[in-house]
């Protein structure tokens, strides 16, 4: 191990020594569940050990750590909610058509990445691309619904489809 690497990994031992108590508490009064707190902490010191150079030179480390906790948080809460969504419209099913347990993963690991994919789009942008995905609409029709001209309707549109390449690969 190098020496910068040694002065990193002293930082990064620091920073969770004097904060992972702070922020498990902290994600706990927001989530209300022990057990998904210390999970969420646990992956915010993962992902600051994947970004080792910026733990450094850290002025607010707490506002460091609770921005990456914060997204991680938002993330657990949207698959949390697709999650309890595909277990009620599966438990409607009749029997006979109830996936099995791999499907019903493959299905919920696809929605939560589409879900990401979509999340990362602007408002307007996500809404042009869904009446044309899910519902078929024109762009004529999309710009009236959204009270905007046909021409940002196409250009919302093929942002949309680089941003899903992008994300894809």
């Amino acid at each position: 191990m190098s020496a910068a690497d040694t002065i990193i990994h002293r930082k990064i031992h620091a920073l969770y020594s004097d904060h992972h108590g702070w922020l498990v508490g902290w994600l706990h009064r927001r989530l209300g569940c022990i057990h998904d707190s210390n999970d969420l902490a646990h992956d915010t010191f993962l992902r600051v050990l994947a970004a080792r150079t910026a733990t450094t030179h850290l002025r607010e480390p707490r506002a460091y750590l609770s921005t990456i906790a914060h997204g991680l948080m938002v993330d657990h809460l949207r698959r949390r909610d697709l999650e309890r969504a595909v277990l009620e419209a599966l438990a409607a099913l009749p029997e006979a058509q109830v996936p099995s347990p791999e499907t019903h993963a493959l299905w919920l690991e696809t929605l939560i990445e589409i879900d990401r994919m979509l999340g990362g789009l602007p408002p307007r942008v996500r809404r042009a691309f869904l009446l044309a995905q899910l519902e078929g609409q024109s762009y004529a029709q999309i710009a009236e619904r959204l009270g905007v001209s046909t021409g940002s309707v196409k250009l919302y549109l093929r942002q949309a489809l680089v941003h899903c390449a992008r994300c894809l690969g």
